[in-house]
């Protein structure tokens, strides 16, 4: 065969011009390959004709009989009435939309064969909108072999059309041979995997004994075969583009100990075992060569900050710069704040650049960081623009990752290319913990660390949940927290994805507490505020001179006030586990007894019910996190800006984890054994979406 069926394209089959092609492109579809991993979402068995006598009300049905009736009813909407007899009873169908070239082919006498899902309607058994065809007198009438598969479709692309676009590819492979295999014998041998082409071809015309292996919450041999294809390919990628980091070199940056001892020195707490075991690790990946490509979890309060300070200063003693993106304006601002206080004293300078940074301070700051006179930078997404040149950066550390798109760490990690033709070392790090399933998938070329251990003195922190019914109670004991000298949060959540509105509403229910609670200082703050604004009233809260803070959820992550020990947070449901947990942190980070009362407005959901008793019953970030990805599944937990990480065609990551492990041991053997293989698994599930995927 000269071509891949990824080279054919899907204007080769029959009836496929210009316009039926753009309309497949929508579904991504360009190739008979891309036509063929094109599955169904679900299956119809049309293989039995049903008497009209033993039609039920639940599922779809084929059903065969004369039109005895058909007229057009004048009623709130217009209607098209047929009514078809086989014998065994008689069944209405209806049409709101209706043509009169079919009002006629539907008039009385005609045989038709339709399919549909029967309800109770006004004249008593009715489908409505069923697909059907007028059957010849004396022509042989064939019943369905196989189920029917009902496939995702888009606007003017009828199921029907689509499924004889698949019917031809699967003959096109069955003449051609064409569906190349590139899983060799012994690993379908090992991991008990059918062919490919047996699996699409059963997965596109099942037989009818495979309804519920197929529909129900087991996974087919079939399913299983293409899934673990699918994972096998992400895994590559992420490996793959590992490996071409690696091959490009990085800097080895071995710790002298210097600067990194006179800050363990100044500070005022131990490091946990686990922080001196992450940095260990950080050290020895720095000291190499290669690119350190390395991801560090930690749960809120576990000190990550002062890990990511440590690294910074290891490329520091070795004469390179480091960087480090935050995903908001405040947690960019408290970092900067932080390493300028520990780094003051080893006289090194630190700058800062956030896209408000403007005028002449904008480019003081860019011509600190093109000239290296800064070699600690701080910032928002605005450290990766074009006009911020690096003289020489030698670690680059994202924090908060999820909450960054793919491009925007690509162009960060570029930044240090212009430096001396070697990649930066890069630590990405999250404070919310990521499920196993999703780490051995999306973060798969990332080597991982964990802060398993919080530091001492952390107390627990109680949790409630209760309805805004009670919000006289709560303010009361928000009143009483505060007059006993403990500082609390009060936090806004998002209404309808509008930051104007949230940052409304906080202004609103900042207004509300300051006339119900008169004898308290209150404070206020959101994302539409000016930088400058955020910084004072965060500065006035963290030097205890504000009671009471309201906020938006801009506060998630980053802030640290030790004394604040009571959190409220309105309409919780609103927000995920990982962001509650979150912003949970914000407390419980002294000595004092810390509460968060998450404060619900009925009526809930049972999905809300069931995330704010989690919640309530767990404190433990890596439980949260598996349930919110069970819950939310992988695209919500991963963040809208993961496009492409969780977007799976056939795999299920809640389904199928129970592969992951065979998988990374296929990949490892594929790239050893055949690369030239492994390519070509890339490009059949990922195609151009690859060049993201070690990011």
């Amino acid at each position: 065969m000269s071509q891949s069926l990824h080279e054919i394209p899907v204007t080769t089959l029959k009836g496929v011009g210009d316009a039926l092609a753009s309309k497949l492109a929508k579904l991504n579809i360009f190739s008979l390959q891309d036509l063929l991993f094109h599955l169904p979402l679900r299956y119809q068995d049309r293989t039995r004709v049903t008497p009209i006598r033993e039609l039920q009300l639940e599922g779809e049905t084929v059903i065969q009989g004369t039109v005895a009736s058909s007229e057009i009813l004048m009623g709130k909407r217009r209607s098209l009435l047929c009514k078809i007899n086989d014998g065994t009873g008689t069944v209405g169908l209806r049409f709101y939309h209706f043509s009169g070239a079919q009002k006629n082919n539907l008039s009385p006498g005609a045989t038709i064969r339709c399919f549909g899902e029967p309800r109770r309607g006004a004249s008593g058994w009715e489908l409505y909108h069923p697909e059907y065809r007028v059957i010849q007198p004396d022509a042989p009438v064939e019943t369905e072999e196989n189920l029917t598969p009902v496939y995702p479709t888009t606007d003017g692309l009828t199921q029907q059309r689509i499924r004889s676009l698949c019917e031809q590819a699967l003959d096109w492979v069955t003449r051609n041979e064409a569906l190349q295999e590139w899983l060799p014998d012994n690993l379908l041998n090992r991991f008990r995997l059918p062919s490919l082409t047996e699996a699409v071809q059963l997965l596109h015309q099942p037989p009818t004994s495979l309804a519920s292996s197929l529909q129900g919450n087991e996974r087919h041999p079939a399913q299983r075969r293409l899934a673990f294809e699918e994972l096998l390919a992400h895994n590559l990628s992420f490996q793959k583009r590992r490996l071409q980091i690696r091959n490009v070199g990085g800097f080895s940056l071995p710790p002298t100990g210097q600067l990194i001892q006179a800050l363990k020195t100044q500070l005022p707490f131990t490091l946990t075992r686990a922080q001196n075991k992450v940095l260990d690790e950080i050290s020895t990946d720095m000291t190499s060569s290669a690119p350190m490509l390395r991801l560090v979890q930690g749960d809120v309060g576990s000190g990550k900050t002062v890990v990511a300070a440590m690294a910074a200063l290891q490329a520091l003693e070795n004469g390179y710069q480091a960087a480090i993106m935050a995903p908001t304006e405040i947690l960019a601002e408290q970092h900067a704040r932080n390493f300028s206080d520990w780094f003051k004293a080893l006289g090194i300078s630190v700058a800062y650049l956030s896209g408000k940074t403007k005028g002449k301070k904008r480019q003081e700051a860019l011509e600190h960081i093109a000239s290296g006179e800064a070699m600690m930078v701080v910032g928002t997404h605005a450290l990766f623009q074009a006009d911020v040149v690096f003289k020489k950066l030698g670690l680059a550390i994202i924090d908060e990752q999820h909450r960054f798109g793919v491009h925007q760490r690509l162009a960060l990690r570029q930044k240090g290319e212009n430096g001396g033709g070697g990649q930066p070392d890069q630590l990405i790090m999250t404070a919310t913990p990521i499920p196993r399933t999703l780490a051995m998938t999306a973060y798969a070329d990332l080597d991982c660390s964990i802060i398993d251990e919080l530091p001492p003195g952390r107390t627990p922190i109680n949790t409630a949940v209760i309805g805004d019914d009670r919000r006289q109670l709560v303010m009361e004991r928000l009143r009483n927290a505060c007059l006993e000298g403990r500082q609390a949060y009060w936090v806004c959540t998002l209404i309808e994805e509008s930051e104007a509105l949230q940052c409304q509403a906080a202004e609103v229910t900042a207004d509300q507490l300051k006339e119900a609670l008169p004898e308290l200082s209150i404070g206020l703050v959101h994302g539409r505020m000016k930088p400058a604004e955020k910084a004072e009233v965060m500065t006035a809260f963290k030097e205890g001179h504000l009671h009471l803070l309201v906020a938006t959820t801009v506060i998630e992550v980053g802030v640290d006030v030790p004394n604040a020990s009571l959190m409220i947070i309105e309409n919780p449901e609103r927000l995920g586990l990982s962001q509650l947990h979150q912003l949970r942190g914000r407390v419980g980070r002294g000595s004092i007894a810390s509460h968060c009362l998450l404060m619900y407005h009925a009526p809930l959901s049972q999905p809300s019910k069931e995330r704010l008793l989690v919640m309530r019953n767990s404190s433990d970030g890596f439980v949260i996190a598996e349930k919110d990805l069970e819950l939310r599944g992988p695209g919500e937990v991963l963040g809208t800006r993961q496009t492409g990480l969780a977007q799976f065609k056939v795999a299920d990551l809640e389904r199928d984890n129970d592969l992951l492990d065979d998988v990374r041991t296929a990949a490892e053997h594929l790239i050893n054994e055949a690369p030239d293989h492994s390519k070509s698994l890339i490009n059949r599930w990922l195609g151009a979406g690859e060049q993201y995927a070690g990011v």
